[in-house]
C-alpha cells in the first residue's frame, strides 16, 4: 500500500510514517504520499508504532455455472459419426443437450407461412402496398401518412396460402428497426417508386436483404404515373447487383400501382412460387423459439410484445423469456386484436404476461418453469454486470496510467526538492483552480440541455436515441439525455426534469392534465409528436434557444481621411480627421471603427462630428465633416473611418441529424 493508504489504516498522519522510515535504509527525499511501500517496510512501520499486524488470505469468487437458456440446435450430428455419442451409446446413457442433439424428424416438420418484409425508401407506397392486400387503411392512421412502427401482420391469399409481412419503416431515423426487419424475414419485397428510381433507403435495404442472406423480389410501384419509367429503374439497380430476370438475374420484377391496386395478385403470386421453392418449414412441436418484433405498454394490459414464432407453438401458460424480463402468457392476440389460443411457427401474436418490457430484437426462448426462468434472468444479469464490471476497470487501469505518467512528468521537474517543498509548491500552483471550478462549472450547466425522452415502443425511442447519438456539437451546447423509456408522462419524468432542468420529449404518448398543470407550475416544458423529424426539429429550436447570440455588424456609412490636423482643447492638442463621406451617413449615436491598410486598428465612439464649423449629429454622403475619436490616435490620409450598428442574431445549431 502507499504511505498516504498505511496512515490511514493506521489512524495515524503521513509524518509519523516518515518518523517511523528514519530506521530504515530508505531516501525519505525520494519518497512521496503516493509512494507505495514494500511488505517488510509495511510491517517495520506497524511494529515500530506499536501496534500488531495480521495477515490474512483473499476469498477467491468461484466460477458461477452457466444458466442461460439456448435455441435447439437443428442437429448437425448423428450417432453413427458423432465419436462422443458413439461412446455415450456404449455406456447406454442418452446424448444430452448440453453436447448436441440428434437431427429434427422430418416428420413433425411443417409447412409454415413465409414471413415477407417489405422495404423501400420513404413515401414510395410500402404501407399503401400493404393496406390493398389486406385491405385495411393504415396509412390513413399513421401520423404525417409515415409509418412509425414495424407492424407484423398475417393476410390470407384468395387462394389459401397465408403470408406474413413485416411492413417497416422507411424513414431515415429508424434504420436499426429496417435491419431487425431483415433479421427475421424470408423474402423481401423491395418496393422502388417508378418515377423517383432508385434513392438512399433504397440502397440501404439492399445492403440489409444482402447481409441477411435474403432473397429479393422486385416491386415498381406507381407505375400508373405518366412519368413512370420501369426500365430506368431495372438498370439503376444493376448498379447494385440487383439483377432481374430479363437481364438474366434471378430477381423477379413486378409492375405495380398499389394506390389502384393493379397487379398485386400477380406480385402475391410471385412471393408465393419463390416460398415454394424455398420449401419453408418449421417444427412445430417442442419449446417455442421466436424474436420480438416491437414492444409497449399498454394502461390496461401491461407490457406488451408483437413477436413472430419460428419453432414450436406458443400456448396460454408458457414460461418465456426475452433478454432479462421473462412472461408467462396469460393472452394473445392476432394483428386485429382478437384473441387465440395457440400460434404455431411463422405466425405473428401479441404476447400479454411480461414482467418488464424486452427490447424490439430480442430472442425469446421457452423454458419449462417460472424457476428456470428465474435462473436465466439471473445469469444475464450476472454476465451483463461482469462485462461492465470488466470494461470499468480497464477504463480506470487507463486513467491510472495516464495519471502515473502525468505525475511522473511533474515529479521530475521537482526532483532537486524535499518532499515539503514540492507539496508547498503544489499548492501554490493549483491554488487559483479553486477558485476557478465552481464558476466553470455553473458556465458548463448553464449552457447544457438536459432531455428526457419516452415513447410508445421501444423500437420508437431506440430510433430517437440513434438519432441523438449523432449530435456532434457538444463545443456549442451540451446534450445530456436524462432517462429514457416507455409509456405516458409521469410525475417521476418530471421530478427529473426538474432536477436537471430539462425538457421532456414524448412521442406519441400523452400527458393528462394534472401533469400538464404540474408541469406549468414547476415550469417544466413537455414536448409531445407524433412524427420523428418534427421531434427533432423541435430539439434543435431548443438548442438554438441555448446558444448565446451572435453580434452582427451592419455598415451604415462610410468615409475617407482626406486630411490631417490637430487642434488645442486646454493644454492638450486633439488629432482631428477631415473626410468625406462616400457612402451612405456618419451618425454620431453609432459606433465606429479606423481602419487602416485593411486592418482594424480602433474601435468605439467618436468625441466630436462637425460641418464646417458647426457640431453635426448626421452627416450625409458627399459631404466633407471633420471629426475626433474617444481615443488620442494619429490620422493618416487614406485611412477608412467606418459607422456601424451592432445587432444581436439567434444563433442556430450546426448540428444535422441526416433529414
Amino acid at each position: 500500500m502507499t504511505i498516504e493508504e498505511l496512515a490511514r489504516a493506521m489512524g495515524k498522519d503521513i509524518d509519523h510514517i516518515y518518523e517511523a522510515l528514519l530506521y530504515t535504509d530508505i531516501d525519505l527525499n525520494s519518497l512521496e504520499p503516493d509512494s507505495i511501500l514494500y511488505e517488510d517496510h509495511i510491517k517495520m512501520i506497524v511494529q515500530k508504532s506499536g501496534m500488531k499486524y495480521k495477515s490474512a488470505k483473499l476469498k477467491e469468487e468461484k466460477e458461477r455455472k452457466n444458466t442461460d437458456a439456448v435455441k435447439r440446435q437443428a442437429g448437425n450430428c448423428s450417432f453413427g459419426l458423432c465419436l462422443f455419442c458413439f461412446f455415450l451409446q456404449l455406456f447406454v446413457i442418452p446424448c444430452i443437450s448440453l453436447f448436441c442433439w440428434p437431427p429434427a424428424d422430418p416428420a413433425v416438420l411443417t409447412p409454415r407461412p413465409p414471413v415477407v418484409t417489405i422495404l423501400g425508401h420513404v413515401d414510395h407506397g410500402k404501407t399503401t402496398l400493404l393496406d390493398r392486400l389486406r385491405q385495411s387503411q393504415l396509412a390513413s392512421l399513421e401520423a404525417g401518412g409515415i409509418t412509425q412502427h414495424i407492424g407484423a401482420f398475417l393476410v390470407h391469399m384468395p387462394s389459401g396460402e397465408k403470408i406474413t409481412f413485416l411492413d417497416t419503416p422507411g424513414h431515415a431515423a429508424f434504420s436499426a428497426m429496417r435491419a431487425r426487419g431483415t433479421n427475421v424475414t424470408d423474402i423481401v419485397i423491395l418496393v422502388v417508386a417508378a418515377e423517383d428510381g432508385v434513392m438512399q433507403q433504397t440502397i440501404e435495404s439492399i445492403q440489409h436483404a444482402k447481409t441477411a442472406g435474403v432473397p429479393l423480389i422486385l416491386a415498381i410501384n406507381k407505375c400508373d404515373k405518366p412519368e413512370a419509367d420501369p426500365e430506368r429503374v431495372k438498370k439503376e439497380l444493376l448498379a447494385h447487383d440487383v439483377v432481374c430476370e430479363e437481364f438474366g438475374g434471378d430477381v423477379q420484377a413486378v409492375n405495380i400501382s398499389a394506390l389502384k391496386g393493379e397487379n398485386l395478385l400477380v406480385l402475391a403470386e410471385a412471393t408465393v412460387a419463390l416460398a415454394e421453392m424455398l420449401e419453408l418449414k418449421a417444427d412445430a412441436t417442442g419449446l417455442v423459439e421466436g424474436t420480438v418484433i416491437e414492444s409497449r405498454k399498454d394502461k390496461g394490459k401491461g407490457p406488451l410484445t408483437t413477436a413472430i414464432i419460428q419453432r414450436g407453438t406458443l400456448r396460454k401458460g408458457c414460461v418465456l423469456v426475452a433478454g432479462k424480463t421473462w412472461a408467462k402468457v396469460r393472452f394473445m392476440f392476432d394483428e386485429n386484436g382478437k384473441a387465440v389460443d395457440a400460434a404455431p411457427p411463422g405466425i405473428p401474436v401479441e404476447i400479454m404476461g411480461w414482467k418488464d418490457i424486452p427490447s424490439a430484437g430480442d430472442e425469446i426462448l421457452e423454458v419449462e418453469s417460472e424457476q428456470r426462468a428465474h435462473e436465466v434472468i439471473d445469469w444475464r444479469i450476472y454476465v451483463e454486470q461482469q462485462e461492465k464490471l470488466k470494461k470499468d476497470v480497464e477504463v480506470i487501469e487507463a486513467k491510472q496510467k495516464e495519471h502515473r505518467m502525468q505525475y511522473e512528468q511533474k515529479q521530475q521537474k521537482l526532483a532537486h526538492l524535499t518532499w515539503r517543498q514540492r507539496k508547498a509548491m503544489l499548492y501554490k500552483a493549483n491554488k487559483h483552480l479553486m477558485f476557478q471550478r465552481p464558476t466553470e462549472r455553473r458556465e458548463v450547466d448553464e449552457n447544457t440541455l438536459s432531455v428526457i425522452v419516452k415513447g410508445d415502443v421501444d423500437g420508437s425511442v431506440e430510433a430517437i436515441l440513434n438519432i441523438l447519438d449523432s449530435y456532434d456539437c457538444e463545443d456549442e451546447c451540451k446534450l445530456d439525455i436524462v432517462h429514457f423509456g416507455m409509456g405516458d408522462i409521469t410525475e417521476n419524468d418530471l421530478t427529473l426534469a426538474e432536477t436537471f432542468n430539462g425538457v421532456i420529449y414524448g412521442f406519441s404518448v400523452t400527458a393528462n392534465e394534472g401533469i400538464k398543470k404540474l408541469a406549468d407550475k414547476k415550469g417544466i416544458k413537455i414536448k409531445l409528436h407524433n412524427i420523428i423529424y418534427k421531434l427533432i426539429d423541435d430539439l434543435k429550436e431548443e438548442l438554438n434557444s441555448r446558444l448565446p447570440p451572435a453580434v452582427v455588424e451592419t455598415t451604415i456609412g462610410e468615409a475617407s481621411v482626406l486630411d490631417t490636423f490637430s487642434v488645442t482643447v486646454g493644454k492638450n492638442k486633439v488629432p482631428v480627421a477631415g473626410c468625406r463621406v462616400q457612402k451612405g451617413l456618419l451618425d454620431r449615436k453609432m459606433k465606429f471603427k479606423l481602419i487602416r491598410r485593411g486592418d482594424v486598428i480602433w474601435k468605439g465612439s467618436l468625441s466630436s462630428l462637425k460641418h464646417h464649423k458647426d457640431d453635426a449629429q448626421v452627416i450625409k454622403a458627399g459631404m466633407d465633416c471633420g471629426l475626433s475619436l474617444d481615443k488620442n490616435l494619429e490620422f493618416s490620409i487614406g485611412d477608412d473611418i467606418i459607422c456601424y450598428e451592432e445587432t444581436e442574431v439567434q444563433q442556430t445549431t450546426s448540428w444535422d441529424p441526416g433529414f
